[in-house]
């Protein structure tokens, strides 16, 4: 995901002189950032690692001994050990069912499959084909006290959601600690609480999909979520061919499109982090009428045009709130 923080790296004054605390660390094979005001002072850093730790031993496929590992190993059911299984595979299957299937995520034996998943594999030795039988949500049950496997063989990834839910449950801490002032940041995606100061809002960078390191835009973000997906972050390529990350879960494949980043605004993260998935998965067309029906989504899209220029879509909620940087 793609996201520069753009207010200062050291504790600050705000208005009032209330102390800016700033955080930051490794979490899910990435780093966070979390800056806050706060009138006592109070580092958090200890109990916010607690709170990543325990994330991760329940949705990360890189380690042997998650829940969800548990589950994709298992034969049949898998009882919750943790809070945090239940309320992901909610909202993931109102999106799945929101976008008729384009995010999805039973697409696990896929993304494995094609090279994406813990273990690195060959795409080109993939058999798509007899791998699709696995996949589609309706091939799982869940209730809140476990989640039960209607085929052998099926298994999770929710890389496409869970780390903008793990931004979602930092900032509810931080809300349980009276804190309603600040900025969560974990591998790019962001949840912005109130203003940084002076009525100011917090401003995230959207980084310029052609040009790593450099940016596109700049977003004024007050009570929103906002996350990103694209191409350019997470491909590699073999014997010629590039093969990109996000994955269509109904064909299996790995199509092209004219989409470079999609950034996604919502009222919390692990909504915005699903739907930048399907977005991609759709394209962009669909992804501007899609959009047109949706009161609580917005949106920014980069792609290239019919004549390969980089250009931009933006939802009308927007418009005010982001700057384009000239000649990026």
């Amino acid at each position: 995901m793609v996201f520069q923080m753009l207010v200062p790296a050291v504790n600050a004054k705000a208005a009032g002189d209330e102390p800016m605390i700033s955080i930051s660390g490794q979490a899910q094979g990435t780093t966070y950032h979390i800056k806050y005001f706060d009138q006592q002072s109070r580092n958090f850093k200890v109990q916010i690692d607690s709170i990543l730790a325990d994330f991760d031993k329940c949705l990360s496929l890189y380690r042997k001994d998650s829940e969800i590992v548990a589950f994709n190993n298992s034969t049949g059911s898998h009882r919750f050990r943790s809070p945090y299984f239940y309320p992901v595979l909610q909202r993931s299957r109102e999106i799945y069912a929101a976008t008729n299937g384009a995010f999805d995520p039973t697409i696990m034996p896929l993304t494995e499959a094609l090279g994406f998943g813990a273990k690195r594999t060959d795409p080109e030795l993939a058999n798509v084909d007899s791998l699709l039988q696995y996949v589609g949500f309706e091939k799982i049950s869940f209730n809140a006290d476990s989640v039960t496997k209607m085929k052998a063989g099926v298994r999770l990834d929710m890389n496409g959601i869970a780390q903008g839910y793990s931004v979602d449950i930092v900032s509810a801490f931080l809300r349980s600690r009276n804190i309603d002032r600040f900025m969560v940041e974990i591998g790019g995606e962001v949840v912005c609480s109130g203003n940084k100061n002076d009525n100011l809002p917090w401003t995230a960078g959207i980084e310029n999909p052609l040009k790593r390191g450099q940016l596109f835009a700049t977003v004024k973000l007050t009570d929103l979520a906002m996350t990103t997906a694209g191409n350019y972050n997470n491909h590699f390529t073999r014997n010629g061919r590039v093969f990109n990350h996000i994955i269509n879960p109904k064909t299996g494949s790995m199509e092209e499109t004219s989409l470079l980043s999609v950034t996604v605004f919502s009222k919390d993260a692990i909504t915005a982090d699903g739907y930048d998935t399907a977005f991609f998965v759709m394209g962009l067309e669909a992804t501007k009428q899609f959009l047109s029906q949706q009161n609580d989504l917005e949106a920014y899209l980069i792609y290239t045009d019919e004549k390969g220029k980089v250009s931009r879509y933006v939802t009308e909620g927007m418009k005010e709130l982001i700057k384009e940087i000239p000649n990026p």
